[in-house]
């Protein structure tokens, strides 16, 4: 079974996330910049003497297809591990099945696909 893996973390924990992920040899990984907000709706600001709402917050999206339900579990203790502050707005992890996958270059399927090679 194929895995997905996507965590939405705060923008200065991009180091520490990719750091722990490498150290669990996760192989291939895809990394967004993302904007969005959660339960606390954003946050205000002053700008200008000004009292700003600010909705959306900037966030790193990593997205990690995984070969099994056990390095999906590792997977997602590395980078709960390396993204937690503690503080409203660390993120979130989602997990989700993958129906298939192929490999561009060699037309590779499933778990082969997803595996590293030359």
């Amino acid at each position: 079974m194929m895995l997905k893996v996507e965590a939405i973390v705060r923008e200065e924990k991009f180091e520490d996330v990719k750091s722990a992920l490498d150290a669990i040899s996760v192989n291939g990984l895809t990394v967004s910049q993302v904007m969005g907000c959660g339960v606390q709706r954003g946050y205000k600001e002053v700008v200008r003497g000004v009292e700003v709402d600010l909705k959306m917050r900037p966030k790193i999206k990593f997205e990690i297809v995984v070969s099994s339900e056990e390095w999906a579990e590792k997977t997602i203790d590395a980078i709960q591990k390396a993204a937690y502050t503690g503080e409203p707005g660390d993120g979130k992890i989602f997990c989700y099945e993958i129906k298939s996958a192929l490999k561009i270059r060699t037309g590779e399927t499933g778990y082969d696909a997803i595996q590293a090679t030359n």
